[in-house]
């Protein structure tokens, strides 16, 4: 029997089979997928097939080739991952200038994450409400720098309802995945977008500026229109896990663009004589909070750890 994973509680990983059927299941014993370390071996999004058990309960015995993926890595495991989500049309990312700010590491971590995976990212602005007038000029501004690289952005306010007619005209008959930090306003977001969702809310700890995880497991919520949500539990840093070095800069794409003009062509982009991304930053063609993102990132490479991105 064949179906699709709308669930993940831990141990147990909720199907809906081809016929619509909702059969709650495990996965067998010794099923690992090959060439991913990963905590667990299949995720929300992906389609398996299953073996039904007597008592109405089913073990997945096999996982389908996957169209591309969204991972992060575990925590305290520095040589796991978590596969967050699979087979993805797009990703959301929920950013918040204010209550709780999202800082631009975050934002482009998460973009050369997706980049890598190929997982188109549209960035929503929420809590554009609460913003005063400096706070919004922030907001344009970097508005502008996403729009420019080549991501789409949209603002809005899930709280007031501004911008969600736009936002759902972009989710019909696709799987979306929806992220961002923990307190940015993911499930008042699903709440306007699907009433029916039903997704807890917590204020955010006023102490901290940060938001407190509402969803601890990731599920798949089907849209009216055809589609399907996924929600993930707010994420505080993202890994770019699998990523080598050199390959860095390809997912950054203005730096990807001007580094094919550097004098070498293994430049890391740092110190080299000749090299085109150093010119473009000074020349304010490449911001200098991408490329400060970029070093970062590189950093990690070179010391092998994961940073959770504040």
């Amino acid at each position: 029997m064949h179906g699709l994973i709308i669930k993940n509680t831990g141990s147990w990983y909720t199907v809906k089979t081809d016929d619509g059927r909702i059969v709650e299941s495990k996965v067998k014993g010794n099923f690992r997928l090959k060439g991913i370390r990963s905590t667990s071996p299949v995720a929300v999004g992906d389609y398996v097939d299953i073996i039904m058990n007597p008592e109405g309960t089913a073990l997945i015995s096999a996982i389908d080739d996957r169209k591309n993926y969204i991972i992060r890595k575990a925590s305290n495991l520095s040589k796991q991952s978590q596969i967050i989500a699979a087979n993805l049309d797009q990703a959301l990312l929920i950013i918040t200038i204010k209550q709780p700010e999202t800082s631009t590491t975050f934002i482009d971590r998460f973009l050369a994450g997706a980049e890598a995976y190929r997982v188109p990212v549209v960035l929503v602005f929420n809590k554009t409400d609460l913003l005063g007038d400096d706070e919004r000029h922030y907001q344009q501004q970097m508005v502008e720098l996403y729009e420019t690289i080549g991501y789409p952005c949209i603002e809005i306010s899930a709280e007031t309802g501004m911008g969600i007619d736009q936002l759902q005209t972009l989710l019909k008959q696709k799987v979306t995945l929806v992220s961002g930090n923990s307190g940015v306003g993911k499930s008042t977001l699903i709440n306007a977008i699907i009433p029916h969702a039903d997704q807890r809310t917590a204020e955010i700890s006023n102490a901290h500026g940060t938001g407190m995880h509402t969803t601890t497991f990731s599920e798949m919520i089907e849209l009216a229109e055809g589609g399907y949500l996924i929600d993930t539990p707010g994420i505080k840093g993202f890994g770019t896990f699998d990523i080598e070095r050199e390959e860095l800069t390809s997912y950054f794409k203005e730096i990807f663009e001007f580094s094919k003009d550097c004098k070498f062509n293994n430049c890391t982009h740092t110190h080299e004589p000749g090299c085109a991304v150093l010119q473009a930053v000074e020349n304010h063609y490449i911001s200098v909070s991408r490329y400060q993102s970029y070093l970062n990132m590189l950093e990690d490479k070179d010391d092998s750890k994961y940073r959770a991105a504040y």
